[in-house]
Formats: C-alpha cells, structure tokens, sequence
C-alpha cells in the first residue's frame, strides 16, 4: 500500500489534483484553476462496492464477482505524463490511470489501460477513459448535434439534478447525429459564459470571459459522455466509449487500453480555450498540421457518376488557368462488371471501369501532371455495393445479423474490419492502386452508413459483442498502415460530411470534410460549430453552386477555411470566371493567416443577421464579415491586435481601393467600419501592421 500523497499535475493556467488516503484509494481534489478544492472526491469511482452513481469501470471477474474495489501501488512522473497504478486488492485485477499534460496549452490527455491475471476471462461492461469530478456551481452544456448534411449544430443548456447523456451507438459513421466533443462552462448563477433563458450577455463575453472546459474523445466509433448532477450540487462526468453492446471479455494477460479523452480549460472564454486546442490539433493530431494546404478542385457536383477521361482531362486546363493547385477525382471511376454509374452497385471492386477511362488512372495523372496539378482520387474502402464481384465473392465479410433480411443504406453494406483478412483487402485497394499510380498525391476517404445489423461472422458467438470496439481498432491498422506507408498521400477524412471527425481518426487525416451541405449560409453554421475544436487548415470548404448563392459570398465563406472548388468550370461566365480568378488569387495572399492563424469569433451567426470573424498571424489578419440577412454598418470591434500599434486595413476580394489607417486600439475598442451590407453579401479586409 502506498502512503498518504498528494498528486499534483500542472498546466500553465490549470491543475488536476489528486490525493491518495490513508487506506490508499485514489481520490481527486480538484480540476480546472490553480486553487485547491477543500474537499475531495472518489477518482474513478467501480460499480458493485458502494458506489451508487454512474461508474466509470463495471467488471464481473472469472468468479462471478460483479464488485470492483481499486488501490494505489504506485505513482510515476516523467516530464508531461503521470502513471497512476492500482489494483483490486482482493483480485489481481489491475488498472493504470494515465495523464498527460501539454503546459502551453492547458490541455489535459487521459486514458486507462486494464488487465488481470485472474484464472479465466474477465468482462469489462463499463471502461471509461476519465471520470472527473468539477465541484458544485452552475454548469452548462453546449453540445453539437445535427445530421447528414445538418452538423455542428450548437445547442446550450443548464444541467440540472440527474443524469444527461450525450451517446452514439453507431458503431461507424459513430458521429453523424452527436459530436464527440462539447463545452462545458462553469458560472456563479445562472447566466453564464456560453448561453442562457435569461438575456443574452454581449457577444464579447461568450468568447472573452468565463471558465470553460473542452472535452473531446479521441475515438471513432460508439461513445458515451454522462453529466451527472449529485445530491448536493456536485457535477460528476464520465466519458469513453459507449459501453452499450460492447461487453469485452479480457483474457488473462490480455491489455485493455481505452481511447484518450482530452480536456482542455480556460478562464478567459470560449476564444481562447478554441485556440489552444487548434494549435494542440495543429501540433498533435493531424498530420502536417503547419504547412499549407493547396486549393483544390473536386468534380463531383460537376458530373457526378457521369464522365469519361476525355471530361476530366478537360477540366485540368481551366483549374490550372484560375490558379487551382490540386484537382480530386471523386466517386464513380471504378468497376467491371458492375460498373459504377450510381450507387447502387460498384463498390468494392476498386479496378479502373475501362469504359470510362480506357487507359486507367494514370493517364489522368500524367495529364494532370503536364500542367503541374496534382491529383486525387476517392474511396471508400470499408464499404461494398451487393450488387459487385466482392460480394458474390465473400458474402462473409459482411456486417449483419443471420436470419435477417439484409438492410441496406445507400445500397450498401459494411465489411468486417475485425477480420484480418478483410483488413488485407482493403489496405490491398489503397495500396496497389497508389503504387501503380504514383501520380496520386490525395485521397479522399469517404465513408456512408453505419451499423444497423452489428454482426460479425469472423467474430465467436460469445464475442459478438466486441464488434463495435475490434472494427475502430481494425480500421485505424489500416489507416495506420496508409499513412505509414505512403507519407506522401495526404488524406481528406470524410464521412458523407461529418460523421468521423473525432482527434484519433484525424491523427491519420489532413483535413476533414465537415459536411455534404455546401450553401455557403448553411456552411456559415456548420463552420462556426467546428471552429470551436478545429483550425481552418483542418476543415475543407468547397464553393458550389448549392443554395444558389452570390459566387463572391460563397468564395468568402469557403476562403475562411480551406478553401476548395466543386463546380464545372466550363459553365462560368467570362464574369463568374473573373470572380473566380480573382478569389483564387486573393486566397493565395492569406491562406497562411487563416491555416496557420489564430482565430477570433467576433460575431456569431446566431445572434443576429451579420456574422464575422478574423485570423491573425504575425503582424497581419483578415477579416470575414457575412450577411445573412440586411445589416447595418455598425462597426466591429476587432480582436488580437497590438492596442498601440497601427494598422492599415483594406478591402481584398476584389481590392476595393480602399484602405484606412487605424490603431489596433481604436480597431478593439471603437471597431473597423462596415458598410451596411444587403442578404448574402460579404466583405474581407486584410489588416497589416505599419
């Protein structure tokens, strides 16, 4: 048993406190400000010994045992990561609490790691990552639900005595409807930081004031975030994967590791709490996170399943004349006998359909690189159409229950990733076809439905219910080996839209594809509930012609992102083909300020008719205002300058002529002024420090 001790692990703004008793339990103390709580909390609190509430481990152990009672053996610190060792002291049943803590950047990694060496299998029915412990106060939850082609969307509330439970249970596509990943904001009544019934505080200090905390489950599959309000006010989370079907039976000897939970805090608003975590994206999740990413042109909604080689070579020469820099060929290039002219039969058979491309994929990227454009391509490799060569082939690779009819989602199934075999072949697809295209420099992978019939046929009867955890795990050997194995590729991560945007599947992405909705007014929303966990270089905005927009304002809401194109060029007008060039070229100028900037939300959509934010980088920043409907000139307050600094401010996109000199203290407090603005018109201004 080790003695009484107190565990203290430190971020520059924040701590997280624990303190092993007398009887050697583990118990926290506080999390979030410097000052220590007065009392103290059971740190991860078992089920069956006296803890009443939602635990955070349940396990029935090789005796039948449904009680789990844990001790302190041993407690490491080396440089940012703490090791916290306990045990059951009756069984030997052994759990490893890990944090890591990033200084800088006030964020907080958690994750467990499970075994035993008891005489047969344990089961695991409840494996939480982190269970904390926030005190007593007012507490808010913004959450961030939606669906296909509707994500991101914010939503506040106050949580109140019991338990309220953000879930998926789907297994893939685990983010479709809820994100993994919220705010949480502590206050001293009931008007808080973030939203409340009371009148809304200034748009000011939802962003500049107020304790707030960040959690994100870094996991692509089911999860489960529980917010449970105990007697006496106290406010308990417990979150990891969703336990839900997923009982895991532990052989001896066996390591059970759960996903990193990430936390991250700030005591100076949602602002800055986003731009920590964008740089701990930047820095440890994506790949490459600080180098710039290229413009691209998709041609999806430009010809969707119908084209030929001659059509997309076609489509090269214009993108290079407005200055585009990679081009994607999406969906529809593949199958023999059942070629993919729709979805409803093709996929799983990745062999070039010589109908539409008579002489393969590498004529398309030696055309592509004639013009120095490189080239992309689409898949979808845990997927298959029953209607293809792969299905006749191993019908038991599928995803479904026996004896039920089998149920399709966009006429298709999900193959079995926890079978190694299945693994091989859709490593195999990416790999081959990059190999004998090594003009291929970007993958887009997509990904269109989730489990409805969770069942595996390579899985044993009494293991069926380890699918939902062995297919992420299955699935991220195979990205891993992608992106081992060709460094060179970058990887949009796409889910139908947003549907896998959690910080695991990212590490082996570039960027995602927040959503299949491209009406830049919808975007603006979907945009702006991303920023709150992802940097502009992580999120890939594409103009369309979707919601028939302004082209100028869908240029504006795509080019404060990564900004990106999927229309059919040879349909523009001499005009539209100018705005076009003329955007491209402007995005050239500052798309190091919006990739590698620091973000600042000045006004949010939901509030009112006009929306606007900036980057800043160095001694520059850029300005996006958007309008959603008919606002006045009112001037907007500008963030993140030098207060004594000048700055000369010009309208950009087109340049309009007209530039002002202003210092940052007047742009701060008295506000840059705007035009007043008719419905779905934009400005951009780029700022530049004298």
């Amino acid at each position: 048993m080790i003695q009484q001790k107190s565990i203290r692990i430190q971020t520059k703004r924040a701590a997280l406190e624990f303190e092993v008793d007398a009887n050697s339990r583990l118990n926290q103390r506080a999390f979030g400000g410097n000052a220590s709580d007065e009392s103290t909390v059971v740190a991860i609190p078992t089920s069956g010994d006296g803890w009443v509430f939602e635990p955070a481990i349940r396990a029935v152990h090789a005796d039948g045992n449904t009680s789990t009672d844990l001790i302190v053996e041993g407690v490491s610190q080396h440089a940012d990561l703490t090791c916290i060792d306990l045990r059951d002291p009756e069984y030997p049943f052994y759990l490893q609490l890990f944090v890591r803590a990033i200084f800088d950047l006030d964020v907080f990694e958690m994750w467990t790691v499970i075994r035993h060496d008891e005489e047969s299998e344990v089961v695991l029915e409840a494996f939480a990552s982190s269970s904390l412990d926030f005190g007593t106060g007012d507490f808010r939850l913004t959450q961030f639900s939606g669906d296909w082609a509707d994500e991101a969307n914010m939503t506040s509330e106050k949580l109140t005595p019991g338990i309220k439970s953000l879930d998926s249970k789907l297994g893939v596509r685990a983010h479709q409807f809820t994100s993994p990943w919220f705010l949480l904001s502590k206050g001293s009544d009931s008007r808080t930081p973030l939203q409340s019934d009371s009148p809304p505080l200034p748009v000011r200090s939802s962003e500049d004031e107020g304790v707030v905390f960040a959690g994100a489950l870094a996991w692509g599959g089911s999860f489960k975030f529980s917010f449970e309000v105990l007697p006496k006010g106290r406010l308990r989370t417990v979150c990891g994967m969703n336990p839900y079907a997923s009982a895991y039976r532990l052989a001896p000897g066996v390591e059970f590791e759960t996903p990193k939970m990430v936390w991250a805090y700030s005591d100076r608003g949602t602002g800055e709490l986003s731009r920590k975590l964008h740089r701990y994206v930047r820095d440890e999740v994506i790949r490459d996170g600080n180098s710039p990413r290229s413009i691209l042109l998709n041609n999806w909604e430009a010809t969707y399943f119908t084209f030929d080689e001659d059509k997309i070579v076609s489509l090269f020469a214009g993108a290079k004349d407005l200055g585009i820099e990679l081009f994607l060929l999406d969906d529809g290039w593949f199958g023999s006998k059942y070629p993919r002219d729709d979805d409803t039969q093709g996929l799983g058979d990745w062999i070039p359909d010589l109908a539409k491309l008579p002489h393969g994929i590498g004529a398309l990227t030696e055309a592509a690189e004639k013009l120095d454009l490189r080239f992309g391509i689409w898949f979808e490799p845990e997927m298959v159409n029953p209607r293809s060569r792969l299905f006749e082939e191993h019908p038991e690779w599928l995803i479904r229950q026996p004896k039920r009819e089998m149920e399709l989602q966009r006429n298709q199934m999900v193959l079995d990733l926890t079978n190694p075999e299945v693994r091989s072949f859709a490593y195999g697809i990416l790999d081959t076809t990059l190999r004998e295209n090594p003009g291929i420099t970007y993958v887009k992978w997509d990904c269109n439905r989730y489990f409805t019939q969770p069942g595996s046929s390579f899985l044993s009867p009494q293991n069926q219910s380890h699918l939902q955890i062995e297919y992420v795990r299955g699935l991220y050997e195979v990205m891993g080996r992608l992106a081992a194995e060709h460094p060179g590729v970058q990887v949009m991560m796409c889910s139908g839209g947003g549907g896998r945007v959690d910080y695991a599947s990212m590490r082996f992405a570039h960027e995602l594809w927040p959503s299949d909705m491209t009406d830049p007014v919808r975007r603006i929303f979907i945009q702006w509930g991303f920023s709150h966990f992802f940097p502009a270089i992580a999120t890939a905005n594409h103009v369309t012609r979707s919601g028939d927009r302004p082209l100028k304002f869908a240029f504006d809401v795509a080019m404060s992102g990564r900004m990106g194109l999927d229309i059919d060029l040879a349909k523009l007008s001499e005009c539209e083909r100018e705005v076009a060039a003329v955007a491209i070229a402007t995005y050239k100028q500052i798309r190091d300020i919006v990739q590698l900037g620091d973000l600042y939300r000045l006004e949010s959509p939901y509030s009112g008719s006009r929306s606007s934010l900036m980057y800043t980088y160095g001694d520059r920043a850029v300005v996006f205002a958007f309008s959603l409907g008919e606002s006045f000139g009112n001037p907007l307050r500008l963030k993140g300058l030098e207060g004594g600094k000048q700055y000369q401010v010009k309208e950009i996109n087109p340049e309009c002529g007209r530039e002002l000199t202003l210092s940052g203290g007047f742009l701060s407090e008295q506000g840059l002024p705007i035009p007043t603005l008719g419905k779905f018109e934009s400005v951009v201004f780029l700022v530049t420090g004298q």
